[in-house]
């Protein structure tokens, strides 16, 4: 936990900083140069500031009953951070009860009292009375709940069990809400002891603190019963593969669209969340009720590591509950969806694609769990079990506080060691358990052109990501030859995150990217480091916060798995941005069944190079291996996949030949599905020439009319034949049509 950087200003110094004494070299204050003032330092005054990092550890220590151990002072603990010798400054123990409040009694039904008679009106108040009634009964404005912070250090809950019920419902069917609500409500009725105090947050198109921490079970009860039951089951489970279902319902679109299909937002959620309740030095349950959470192959691995960074630092822990209970999955799916079509159903592709997307989602439930402390319920139909377990977690503890000794802000790891001293160790039936560390928190000021630099570069170094940009990223690639493939990168910013400052006529910008490719092995493969120049007349500055920013760069690499990890930062407020994920180079010439063929690209613009406001792509080498330039024109990737119906949807993608010395024909077409119904299909593309001889690469391009489509979700289906040597390919993937 960080306090507040505190300034000092004194009046008694005004009098000495009129004489003021001589002094070699004055020391920098904010990045200043020397012998110039501080900013903002009042004229004849000096300004002093200290930053102090206080850092909370909930440590519990329990005996060789499994009872927790009382009575034991700061005296019998070492603490040390980063094997630095640590002085406690808060200490306290927390006593927790474990015995449930019992459920009220059934009020009596009440009596019949006898009938009274109607009593007459009263006569109609006077101005006076009137006025002094009005003012007695003032209508308090409507202010939205938040979780009430406390002061650095402070207890502001002695010897209570805060426990936060998180309600996603952006991820939950209809079914799994009802059934969380009913969880919920059996633990507030019979389960809840008098140690217990609760706070209930909802996330649908954002987070909503529906109740502070209360121990008010009727208030409590109240609040879980008036959850909009069906709210966001819009976005909740969908999936684009062979298991995916025929819904034919129709869709509306987020506010932005990189809340479409981007489920990092739902662990954005989670990490304001968790920020919320850092000011607070008690430890902290969050039992998460989500239906797992879904991957989309647009999620930024840096956000989860970041929210999980953000739970360890605020003493949270996270206990998701999987809201579906213990799922039998049929082979063609269960009664309560559509059945999906195609020979997936024949081959048991769509059997392993419904197992796998199962897993998938209850992998990242138990990420967040392991790595926070908790524990995830999955496959139980129990759900009140994961309220219960992260209440018997949260037994009596001690909290310990100590101001660390490295002050600086850099963001990186410090590691913490508690131990008992020797004469009291010997109670101990289990190791103590404690956070093992945290990640400092970082400060961002104004620098210098080269501090600016150094500080770009750590931050791709960083442990704790920084997420403060929105980011969207897509990874393709190009056979180039046998072991070179070219790998094009797309990134995506909303314009709403970008801040702009005034500069004559226009508003102008500099946005920095660095970012660094690994093989498996950890060697670096590649690297960028570049920056771009944003300038903007007063009416499209004004339109930026509807727009996107797009960047695009490459790299050229072998067949393997990758990790790509890529930071943006917006010069104008330091804010930055980390995307990591995972990719794979498949050599496509191991597998000689199919048609092999590249990514596929999908774009809805096309940009000429001298017009693009920049790109990394400096090299001209770079420039001729980019298949997506064409005569000095470019496709401009559409990485969130979203597509107005006044658009066309350019497409591409290469097929490889390796054998072949001309061209061998091709047959391609596009088709848009909504669940298992063909909603559009392009006709036959016939491809006879266009082979690249050194790469036995045949360019396959489709311009398809959006206006073809009735807005909603799609999954976009592009099948390539070779008639000659009969082999096919086909790749599929979801995208989103909005009017």
């Amino acid at each position: 936990m960080r306090v507040p950087v505190a300034t000092f200003l004194t009046a008694l110094l005004v009098a000495s900083a009129q004489n003021p004494p001589r002094q070699t070299t004055p020391p920098r204050q904010n990045g200043a140069a020397p012998n110039q003032p501080a900013q903002n330092a009042p004229r004849g005054g000096f300004k002093f500031e200290a930053t102090t990092q206080l850092v909370v550890v909930n440590l519990s220590a329990k005996d060789k009953d499994g009872n927790p151990i009382k009575g034991l002072k700061p005296a019998d603990f070492t603490v040390t951070e980063d094997g630095k010798a640590q002085t406690i400054k808060v200490f306290e123990y927390q006593e927790l009860e474990d015995t449930a409040i019992p459920a009220p009694a059934s009020a009596p039904a009440p009596k019949p009292e006898p009938k009274k008679e109607t009593p007459k009106p009263a006569p109609a108040p006077g101005p006076a009375a009137l006025a002094k009634a009005l003012e007695a009964n003032v209508v308090k404005p409507v202010v939205a709940t938040q979780i009430a912070p406390a002061r650095p250090g402070e207890i502001k809950y002695k010897d209570r069990r805060l426990l936060v019920m998180f309600f996603d419902l952006t991820g939950m069917p209809i079914q799994d809400q009802m059934r969380s609500q009913g969880a919920a409500l059996k633990f507030m009725q019979s389960q809840m002891t008098p140690s217990d105090l609760m706070a209930i947050m909802t996330f649908s198109n954002d987070l909503r603190v529906v109740e502070d921490f209360t121990d008010d079970r009727d208030l409590l009860a109240k609040d879980i019963k008036n959850l909009s039951i069906g709210e966001g089951t819009d976005i909740a489970g969908a999936v684009a593969d062979d298991s995916s279902e025929d819904t034919g319902s129709a869709y509306t679109a987020d506010d932005t669209e990189f809340n479409i299909f981007n489920t990092d937002r739902q662990l954005a959620a989670l990490e304001t969340a968790v920020r919320m309740l850092g000011s607070l030095s008690e430890k902290k349950a969050l039992v998460y009720f989500a239906s797992g959470m879904a991957k989309t192959g647009l999620d930024n691995e840096a956000q989860l590591r970041a929210t999980i960074n953000a739970a360890v630092r605020s003493n949270v822990a996270f206990y998701p509950i999987d809201a579906r209970g213990l799922v039998a999955q049929a082979p063609l799916g269960d009664a309560t969806k559509g059945s999906p079509g195609g020979q997936g159903m024949y081959s048991g592709s769509s059997s392993r694609s419904a197992q796998s997307n199962f897993q998938g989602q209850q992998e990242t439930l138990y990420t967040l769990a392991a790595d926070t402390g908790g524990k995830a319920l999955l496959d139980n139909n129990d759900l009140g079990l994961g309220i219960v377990q992260a209440q018997k977690d949260i037994a009596s503890y001690y909290i310990l506080g100590y101001y660390s000794t490295n002050e600086a802000l850099d963001g990186h790891f410090r590691r913490i060691k508690i131990q008992l001293n020797s004469a009291m160790a010997s109670k101990l039936g289990k190791p103590l358990d404690y956070r093992t560390g945290y990640f400092a928190s970082k400060e961002f000021k104004q620098f210098n052109s080269s501090d600016r630099e150094r500080q770009l570069a750590e931050a791709l170094l960083l442990g704790d990501p920084i997420t403060d940009l929105s980011i969207a990223m897509e990874v393709d690639y190009f056979r180039l030859a046998r072991t070179r493939y070219f790998v094009p990168v797309s990134v995506k910013i909303p314009g709403s995150d970008i801040e702009l400052a005034r500069h004559g006529t226009s508003e102008t910008t500099r946005l920095d990217f660095i970012g660094q490719v690994k093989d498996a092995k950890g060697v670096i493969a590649g690297n960028v480091r570049d920056y771009i120049e944003v300038k903007l007349k007063d009416e499209a500055a004004s339109q930026l916060s509807k727009r996107t920013l797009q960047y695009d760069t490459g790299f050229t690499l072998a067949p393997g798995a990758y990790t790509l990890k890529f930071l943006a930062r917006d010069n104008e407020t330091g804010k930055m941005g980390t995307f990591e994920t995972k990719f794979t180079i498949p050599d496509l010439t191991t597998e000689p069944r199919f048609l092999p063929i590249s990514s596929v690209v999908l774009s809805n613009q096309r940009e000429k190079l001298d017009a693009a406001i920049a790109t990394a792509e400096r090299d001209r080498r770079l420039l001729t291996s980019d298949p997506l330039v064409q005569d000095g024109v470019k496709l401009v990737p559409s990485v969130t996949r979203v597509f107005k119906k006044d658009q066309d949807m350019y497409i591409y993608l290469e097929a490889y030949e390796p054998t072949a010395e001309t061209t061998q024909p091709l047959v391609a077409t596009v088709s848009f599905y909504r669940g298992k119904t063909k909603a559009f299909e392009t006709a036959p593309l016939q491809v006879t020439e266009g082979l690249n001889a050194k790469s036995k690469a045949l360019p396959v391009r489709f311009s398809v009319p959006m206006a073809k489509l009735q807005p909603g979700r799609y999954t976009c289906q592009v099948s390539v034949l070779d008639p000659t040597a009969k082999k096919f390919a086909f790749w599929r993937a979801p995208m989103v049509l909005v009017p």
